[in-house]
């Protein structure tokens, strides 16, 4: 099981924009910033995921996220790439994965695949 998620980010403030708007469309929020190094982001008082400053950014992270339903993959889609995300999978079925698999995929600031899912019907 896990607890939490951290990404390493170039530029902190670019990234915090984008998390924040994003991520808000499924109802995950920025609890903690520390300073100039890290952000956590989650629900209630738990922070589950964080990003953090780095020298050097490696890519290749994908994390999904949970949606409640169709409406809020596409609204994710939509407010990440306002942010500055570039589409790497636009809202759809991908029944490839799983035959109610409904997902979309952004490509954040530094280039990590962040996900937005739900297996609810139409």
């Amino acid at each position: 099981m896990l607890d939490h998620v951290t990404l390493g980010v170039s530029d902190l403030g670019r990234a915090r924009m984008f998390y924040d708007r994003a991520l808000a469309t499924l109802g995950i929020v920025r609890l903690y910033a520390d300073g100039d190094n890290f952000s956590g982001y989650g629900v209630g008082r738990k922070a589950f995921f964080w990003i953090g400053k780095r020298d050097a950014v490696t890519t290749g992270s994908h994390v999904a996220f949970l949606a409640p339903d169709r409406a809020a993959v596409a609204a994710f889609h939509e407010a990440a790439l306002a942010a500055g995300g570039r589409d790497n999978g636009r809202p759809g079925l991908r029944p490839q994965y799983r035959a109610d698999y409904y997902g979309a995929f952004v490509l954040d600031p530094d280039g990590h695949n962040i996900e937005a899912v739900c297996y609810t019907a139409a």
